[in-house]
């Protein structure tokens, strides 16, 4: 199969699971209504396809991963749903809808999001698709550095919402946190699914490879704060500028900016071309789709 038809094939299966999940109902109807809201609202679910294709990469099958892959999708909607807030970014549109507290309310959208963490974990914690005894651990272990307060997105986003003066040394920290860092546990998730157990090499090719991707996928997304519109993207555009807030684009400038996401890009591929000679065209692939994407 080319790239995109293998995309696909991992992007659906990613969304059948996630369309199975959260179906109970009870008098707390609307609270796993608001979640399935926002965790059913779309996109490309990059970091589910990750999980899937670095654990095919290893085994050859990527079913070994569709728990774990719904589970970091959960606690990346989870982050986005928190994002979204008043009390943080303030945005009302995510992916081309009203985003969970401009349709729930703010209480329901925290409550929202900090179940979908939950559910995140529980998912790892109680897969059977697994065969390694110890691979649900090492996976939580994995997911929960990626999301709190040690390198992870909380501190990210704490570094973000607190950094009026950003440097280009505390830009790189932020982003490193906030985006690269999800995107690494995504990788790393599909070696711990794996019946066959990653090399050193290839574990460290999965985080350098998720670095250069993540770093990628900030600059462009700040260059298409600026060059985008609010209907391609789903989601308000100029705000950071607006706000007075500090990118890459205002600390570089687009040129230059294109110029980084080509050179985080490249180190990516690099990654990936030794450890996994099998399955780096696909990852080298999806690298340079999203070096390209316009939205």
């Amino acid at each position: 199969m080319d790239y995109e038809a293998q995309y696909e094939q991992a992007r659906q299966m990613a969304e059948q699971a996630l369309k199975e999940s959260l179906l109970d109902m009870g008098p707390h109807q609307e609270l796993l209504q608001a979640m399935r809201y926002s965790l059913l609202a779309g996109g490309k679910r990059i970091r589910p396809v990750l999980v899937l294709k670095f654990c095919e990469a290893l085994c050859g099958s990527m079913e070994p991963a569709v728990d774990y892959a719904v589970a970091v999708e959960m606690l990346h909607t989870y982050s986005l749903i928190h994002d979204d807030l008043p009390c943080m970014d303030n945005d009302d549109l995510r992916r081309g809808k009203p985003t969970c507290h401009k349709v729930y309310g703010e209480c329901t959208a925290v409550l929202a999001g900090d179940a979908l963490q939950a559910e995140a974990f529980s998912r790892l914690a109680t897969s059977r698709r697994t065969q390694r005894v110890e691979s649900n651990g090492e996976a939580c272990a994995v997911l929960a550095q990626a999301a709190g307060a040690i390198q992870g997105i909380c501190a990210g986003q704490y570094l973000d919402m607190n950094g009026d003066n950003q440097t280009e040394e505390r830009l790189n920290l932020v982003h490193s946190w906030k985006t690269a860092a999800l995107l690494k546990a995504a990788c790393l998730l599909g070696l711990t699914a794996s019946p066959v157990a990653p090399t050193m090499a290839q574990w460290k090719a999965a985080k350098e490879y998720a670095q250069g991707l993540g770093m990628a996928f900030q600059i462009r997304d700040d260059m298409l704060d600026e060059e985008s519109t609010t209907q391609q993207l789903g989601k308000p555009v100029g705000s950071d500028r607006e706000n007075g807030k500090v990118t890459y684009v205002t600390l570089y400038g687009l040129d230059s900016c294109q110029e980084l996401v080509q050179r985080y890009t490249h180190r990516a591929k690099l990654a990936v071309q030794e450890a996994f000679p099998d399955s780096s065209e696909f990852l080298c692939a999806l690298a340079d789709a999203l070096a390209k994407r316009d939205h």
